[in-house]
This record gives structure tokens, C-alpha cells and sequence, in this order.
């Protein structure tokens, strides 16, 4: 008999352990989801960054190396319209940069992408069966959805607000992850875009809980077990963690970004969304101090990251990360360095000794 005072998930997913590696595009790939998953957590992997190919072959590796239950993750946002006008003063905005670094202002830049979830992406899904979908941004379309649920698979997604935990349970998800405004990475926002208002993670998972039926998964600014037993404490039936796991040898970090988290510039993150158009936290970095975390003036998610691919590449050939998402929630400077597997065991462990005191 589980230990947990609250095991639906546990049954829900066919885990042993209720913590959940955030799906973190880029960080977390095969390695990272299979150290997790034989820990008996619930390993993720992110899709959005990957092509069809990509996302194949690291399911692949995955059901080569591991048994177990884990997720695979996709974003659902709206493709942006282009706006040239946008565009253009973007770039004149970042053009005392290009000249800094000895780039040319006016040369083509690169189209900064995130793939949402499609009919080719549904397809995968229905031929790999995971155990568990989760989306980013709401919910596909009915008829994807559909599919998606007709594999078997539990599907989950993130709500920032009582109002979208609400409209997740109306729209037959299995369970709700409650991510509170401490969270790294990318809102999970789409009801509104009125992140000044997001609610942190203690103020928000009691009022999820007692507005759904459904187990709720507690996520942001949790990062050792304190967090973890906290989450309980407040009704939640699982924790997924994010940034604890960028200190891993798994997660796969561009140099900048594991100096970061391992300086002091790691106690102060913001809001902001010069690196992808749309609002998502991270460390503080020199392009964030001078243009200001939020500008009006970057293009629509993800377009933004197009124009800043050139300076990103410059400068981090100089070791810096100037330029560079540095994604880490609030609560970053508790991470531990060890291995995914050890971490999510320890997670466990120490939080259940923490809630039997």
C-alpha cells in the first residue's frame, strides 16, 4: 500500500512515484525521460521543438531502453500571422546589438519556430501509444483530441487560472496541472494573456483542487522536497518538477545556460518575452535588463527568436549568454547536482519523510 495521502495519479498513470519531469524542449530529451521513468517517476518528452523525424527516433530510443509509462508532450498554439511592419522594427531594435557583435543588421535571418500539435504529430502518437499526452497553451482541435484519447492515453494540460482548470475538466482531460507563476519556461496560458495577474503556486493549486474533481499536479517553484510535501499539503496529487532536472547530467544545456544556474545571477529571473514573443521566465541576462523583460515590440510567438538567433550564436562562440533563453523558475538556486534517476527518487523520499513527521 503507497504511502502517498493521495494516490490517483499513481494509479492513473501506472507510476510508482508522483513526480512528473516537466517537458522542458530542448533540456530533456531520450536520456533525461528514461532516467526518470526507471526512477518510477513519469519521464516527458517534448515535441515542440522536434520534427516528425526527430520525435520518432528519440521514441525509439526511449522504448528500447524502458518499459515504463511516461509522456509525450506538444505545444497548441496558433500559427502567427506574419506582420512585416513587426518584423522590421523588431530588428531595428535589436541593430545597435548586430553592429556590437559585427554582424550585418540587414542580412536574412533564420525563422524561429515551435511546432504545433498536428495530424502528422497525431499520428505518432497513435502508432508509439505512450501512457500519458500532455499539451501546452489548451487543447487541439475535438478531432485531434479524439484520436488522441481513443489510443488510450491519459491527457493532462496546464492551466494558469481557476477559469482554465475549469475549462481543462469541461474539455475531458484526466488531470490538471496547476502552474503557478514561480514556473520556468513558458506560461500556460490560453484563456487570457493577462500574465501580470497569474497567481503563484500556493495561492493557485488549493483553489484548483477545490474547483475540480479531477487530481491536480502541482507545478512551479518546485524544486526540492519542501516543494514537494508543500504540494500535498495543499491537495495536489502530484508534482512535476522542471528546473531541479537542468541541473542533471541529462539535461542537455548549451554551456551558457549550466553556468548560469551555477552563479549567482541564478537568484533573479523575470517574465519576459523577448526570446519567443510570448511570456516565459528566465534568468536575467543582458538583453533582458536593456530592452526590459516585456517589450511591445517583439513578434508574435515564436517568431520573435528569429532575430535573435545571429546574436545569440555570436555571442555564445565568446561564452556568453547575453543572448540566450536562460528558461529557471524561482526557485533554481535549491537545485542539486546528481543524475535524473537519483534526483527523482530523493524527491520522493525525502518529501515522504518530510509529510510523516
Amino acid at each position: 500500500m503507497s504511502a502517498w495521502p493521495d494516490t490517483r495519479l499513481l494509479d492513473l498513470f501506472g507510476i510508482d512515484l508522483p513526480i512528473l519531469q516537466a517537458p522542458m524542449a530542448g533540456p530533456s530529451l531520450h536520456e533525461m525521460v528514461i532516467a526518470v521513468t526507471q526512477a518510477g517517476g513519469l519521464g516527458a518528452l517534448p515535441c515542440a521543438l522536434l520534427s516528425e523525424a526527430q520525435a520518432r527516433n528519440e521514441l525509439a530510443l526511449i522504448r528500447a531502453q524502458t518499459t515504463g509509462p511516461f509522456n509525450i508532450n506538444f505545444f497548441c498554439h496558433q500559427a502567427p500571422q506574419p506582420d512585416a511592419a513587426r518584423e522590421a522594427a523588431w530588428r531595428a531594435h535589436l541593430r545597435p546589438f548586430y553592429l556590437e557583435l559585427g554582424l550585418d543588421p540587414e542580412a536574412p535571418v533564420p525563422v524561429s519556430n515551435r511546432n504545433p500539435f498536428d495530424a502528422a504529430m497525431c499520428a505518432l502518437v497513435e502508432e508509439c501509444r505512450p501512457a500519458v499526452v500532455s499539451f501546452h497553451f489548451g487543447l487541439p482541435a475535438p478531432d485531434l483530441l479524439a484520436r488522441v484519447k481513443a489510443t488510450g492515453a491519459k491527457v493532462i494540460s496546464s492551466a494558469t487560472t481557476v477559469a482554465e482548470a475549469r475549462w481543462l475538466e469541461a474539455h475531458g482531460v484526466d488531470a490538471i496541472i496547476a502552474q503557478g507563476f514561480e514556473a520556468g519556461g513558458h506560461r500556460g496560458v490560453f484563456l487570457h494573456d493577462e500574465v501580470h495577474s497569474q497567481l503563484g503556486t500556493f495561492a493557485l493549486v488549493p483553489q484548483v483542487v477545490d474547483a475540480v474533481k479531477l487530481p491536480v499536479i502541482a507545478t512551479g517553484g518546485i524544486t526540492d522536497a519542501r516543494g514537494v510535501a508543500a504540494a500535498f499539503m495543499l491537495g495536489a496529487a502530484a508534482v512535476q518538477v522542471g528546473t531541479a532536472y537542468l541541473y542533471t547530467p541529462e539535461a542537455k544545456l548549451p554551456a551558457a545556460h549550466r553556468a548560469a544556474l551555477h552563479s549567482p545571477q541564478v537568484e533573479t529571473t523575470a517574465l519576459t518575452n523577448l526570446f519567443t514573443g510570448r511570456p516565459a521566465r528566465g534568468i536575467v541576462n543582458r538583453l533582458m535588463r536593456e530592452l526590459g523583460p516585456l517589450s511591445p515590440l517583439a513578434p508574435a510567438f515564436p517568431l520573435a527568436g528569429g532575430a535573435l538567433a545571429p546574436l545569440r550564436a555570436a555571442a555564445e562562440a565568446k561564452g556568453s549568454g547575453d543572448f540566450m533563453s536562460l528558461w529557471s523558475g524561482q526557485a533554481a538556486a535549491l537545485g542539486r547536482e546528481m543524475g535524473a534517476s537519483e534526483l527523482t527518487q530523493r524527491l520522493a523520499n525525502e518529501a515522504l519523510a518530510l509529510l510523516k513527521r
